[in-house]
Order: C-alpha cells, then structure tokens, then sequence
C-alpha cells in the first residue's frame, strides 16, 4: 500500500461534500474514481492536493501521517479543463515542468513519443484543442517525480484512437510502480483499464475492490441479484 485516506470530510455550508471518506491507493496500480455527477470526485482530489482544505480526516503513508504541506512529495494533481502557460509553447510548458517540479528529464523524449506532442511542441498551450491539451497536462503529470498521479477525467476530449494511446502509457508507467489514481466519468473506460475501484456517491465512499469484489458486494446487498457488468453494479450501489 502507497497510502491511505482516513475519514477525509468536507462540508460547504450544510452539504457534506465528503463524508468520512476512507479507502487504500497501492503501488504500481490505476485505481479509478467513479461516481455520478456531484458526488464529489473533483472535491476528493481537490482536498487530497491540497488545494481545499479538508475539515476532518487524513492521509497516512507507511504509517505515517502526511500533512497537507507534505503532500506534495507524495502527489501529483492534474486537474481538468486547465490551460497552464497558455502563451507558451509546449516544449517550454514541458520543460519547465521539469525543472519546477524536479521531474524525470530522461523521460521527456519517451513521453513526448508515448502522448504523440511532437508536432505540437512549438505550439503555445493557450491554441491547443481540448484534446491536445489534455495530452501535455498528462504529459506534465507523468514528468513529475511523484510516486502517486492524481487526473481528473483523463480521456475527456480524446477520440478512441487516443485514448488507447494514453491509456497504453498511463499502464505503462503503473507497471513501473507508480500509482496512478483516475477519476474517470465513462464506467466502459473504466472497466476496461482499472484494476481496481473507489464509487463515491453524495461524498460517501460506497464500495471499494476489483470488479468481481465490487460485484459480490453488490449482490450481498441484493439479496443474491446477480450483475452484468460493472455498469449494473455502479448503479446497484450508487
């Protein structure tokens, strides 16, 4: 296990944004998000890097507690929607990146070849398409020395083509050991590229597992109802 997160809350006003969230993000696997819209996926990473304050819980690493201001060391954010230095080019976005972050500068060729940015490293990121700049985001995410990644909806704005190629370097880079831990809106994606699952609904985490641990969760909850696929069982227990 590379860390876990214990009773994590968040509250705005008398919404309780997240509920004592509590699951296990391991090594060297994609554990994916999912939830319906307004569960709280965005808030959970939010809250995990730092960017929100969380109003109870925490984070452990190897029995550790990990503060907000260590997080950084552990984790790795890549948000959605977001166009960081968009005046300048994604070969400079890249290599900046690298060396603000101290990142892993032997892999910036493998990684420009991976997310195909070659023809568009001369290309300021504020001109970029929704998809391409989702390619150098992860780009960035994937430079960055931390142990753990953290996107927000990584195929949003990728046609099938790309997002096999991303999904082909993402697995890559956890059969290397890292953690990557996705929020994920289509559950078909999910399916076919996550080891394991968290399902959030209204801020409450209900279920945690393999899709086979998931189903029989959800079939102990149905009285022995019997699923097909991890479609019916997202619904069954969200």
């Amino acid at each position: 296990m590379l860390f876990e997160v214990r009773r994590l809350s968040k509250r705005f006003g008398h919404i309780d944004a997240l509920a004592e969230v509590t699951f296990r993000v391991n090594s060297g696997e994609v554990l994916g998000l999912l939830g319906p819209n307004g569960a709280g996926k965005t808030t959970l990473f939010e809250c995990l890097a730092g960017v929100l304050a969380a109003d109870g819980g925490e984070v452990r690493a190897g029995g550790r507690l990990v503060d907000a201001r260590s997080r950084p060391q552990l984790l790795f954010y890549v948000p959605d929607g977001i166009a960081p230095w968009p005046a300048q080019p994604v070969g400079w976005a890249l290599d900046f990146a690298i060396g603000f972050y101290g990142g892993r500068g032997e892999l910036r060729e493998e990684i420009v070849r991976q997310l195909d940015l070659g023809r568009l490293l001369r290309q300021p990121v504020g001109t970029l398409s929704k998809g391409e700049r989702k390619r150098v985001l992860i780009a960035i995410g994937l430079l960055a020395p931390q142990p753990a990644l953290l996107i927000d909806e990584p195929f949003d704005g990728l046609d099938l083509r790309q997002a096999r190629e991303i999904a082909g370097a993402l697995r890559a880079h956890a059969a290397a050991g890292r953690a990557l831990f996705l929020s994920i809106h289509q559950i078909g994606d999910a399916a076919r590229f996550c080891d394991r699952f968290v399902l959030l609904s209204s801020g409450r985490v209900c279920g945690e597992g393999t899709a086979g641990e998931l189903a029989a969760l959800a079939a102990a909850r149905g009285a022995g109802q019997t699923f097909a696929g991890l479609e019916e069982v997202f619904l069954a227990l969200t």
